[in-house]
């Protein structure tokens, strides 16, 4: 605890207080007084540079000399390199390949001739390997992204700041958790000064690693992650923020996932509460959409995840409620696949094999006698590559009302056409999608 209140003197000439907004959208949809903690708006557009800038500032003279590596998904890099670059410390930072061109363009930026950026493996925890062998062959100091007491306590002066700007103690509190040091460093906080709030860290489903350690026991590695979240999909979380999540009592409430198309799961939080969710990824993204559409927040994947439970969990009337934007570094190239994961998530978007008669008219017949009146065609492709005029599409269709799905599937059963629907998250799906 004492590691925050001292991280809060070291950093608070470089960070930005960032504010604490009340949403009325969200106030209006939970009951709650709904606050978003605005972290996307951090100088480098997320709070990674609070963990970033305290482990650096208490480098000594001969571990500066000798420069820092890390590893990161985009933003912990970003803050890494505005560290380097404000303090005169020599950076390598690792980054997997599938880092957006945002987050890698940047990371340049903020470090400028100060950092050398890595491109290697499609995963953070390869980045991570690649910089542990750099630090062993070099001698550099690690700049650990969430696996080191003094990146949590940077991260836990966010505690500090909600708590300040409140005036009182929030009711409940939700944080996207990724390797763990951010939530690690807020629960350590709340629990000193407002032992009574309940906190909800929020994982991607596919990439479920608080979840999966405290059902083990201990920390374990995912042998497979769905990276779309890349903020917070790591295989394996780190040892101190799992050792400070169970210690404080944090429990895995589901291991449904949770999303906004399905109300089924609902949380009850009770006072004094610590809670481990998961959320599907196509939930994520209607979120996202939402909060550009009628906040104008552009939050990346994991800056959404603690907005997006909202909708599972059940508050008490008017309770004050505090959710994370841990970042906004999104690349716009990637909102196609934002919008089509969100399409999906809501059952407005369908994929089918649609096998036509070898006659003329058979797509013809498909558009009016199995397409409804609202419904449209987004992807029309023959999946064989010979015959161009007959055989097996592949074919997607957006409904103009997730409930028209049953009579859509009851005109495709009465059609002379067989068709085949590909069912989200199937290997079909994935192969053909």
């Amino acid at each position: 605890m004492g590691d925050i209140d001292a991280a809060i003197e070291r950093i608070s000439h470089v960070i930005d207080a960032t504010p604490l907004q009340r949403s009325e959208r969200l106030s209006s949809l939970t009951g709650a007084n709904v606050y978003l903690k605005r972290e996307d708006l951090q100088v480098v557009r997320s709070y990674k540079l609070r963990g970033a800038y305290n482990l650096m500032a208490q480098l000594d003279a001969g571990e500066r000399a000798a420069g820092v590596v890390t590893a990161s998904a985009g933003n912990h890099a970003q803050g890494v390199a505005f560290a380097c670059r404000t303090m005169e410390i020599t950076g390598r930072i690792y980054v997997p390949s599938n880092t957006p061109k945002q987050k890698r363009d940047r990371i340049r930026a903020h470090g400028g001739e100060f950092v050398e950026l890595i491109l290697t493996g499609e995963t953070y925890d390869a980045a991570a390997a690649a910089a542990a062998d750099d630090v062993r062959r070099t001698g550099a100091t690690m700049v650990a992204p969430f696996d080191d007491a003094r990146t949590a306590a940077g991260q836990g002066t966010i505690a500090a700041e909600i708590l300040a700007q409140l005036g009182a103690a929030p009711d409940s509190v939700l944080v996207p958790v990724g390797g763990g040091g951010c939530i690690a460093g807020i629960a350590t906080y709340l629990r000193a000064h407002a032992p009574r709030t309940a906190i909800v860290g929020v994982e991607p489903t596919g990439a479920a690693s608080m979840t999966a350690a405290l059902v083990a026991g201990g920390p374990v590695t995912l042998t497979e992650i769905d990276p779309f979240v890349d903020g917070a999909s790591v295989k394996r979380v780190g040892d101190l923020p799992y050792a400070v999540v169970s210690a404080l009592g944090a429990e895995v409430v589901t291991h449904t996932s949770l999303g906004q198309s399905d109300r089924s799961t609902t949380i009850r939080l009770d006072p004094e509460s610590f809670v481990m969710a998961n959320l599907d990824e196509g939930a994520l993204c209607t979120t996202m959409l939402e909060l550009y559409q009628n906040e104008g927040i552009i939050a990346e994947p994991a800056g959404a995840l603690s907005v997006a439970a909202l909708g599972n969990i059940t508050f008490e009337p008017g309770s004050t409620v505090v959710c994370l934007i841990s970042g906004g570094n999104n690349d716009v190239s990637r909102y196609g696949e934002i919008l089509e994961r969100s399409l999906v998530n809501l059952g407005l978007k369908h994929y089918f094999l649609v096998d036509f008669p070898q006659e003329p008219g058979a797509l013809r017949r498909f558009l009016d006698e199995v397409l409804g009146p609202e419904d449209d065609i987004t992807l029309f492709e023959y999946v064989k590559r010979n015959n161009r005029e007959t055989g097996a599409a592949l074919v997607g269709i957006e409904l103009g009302k997730a409930e028209g799905l049953g009579e859509l599937l009851e005109r495709m059963e009465q059609s002379r056409m067989q068709v085949e629907r590909l069912e989200p998250g199937s290997p079909a799906y994935r192969y053909l999608t």
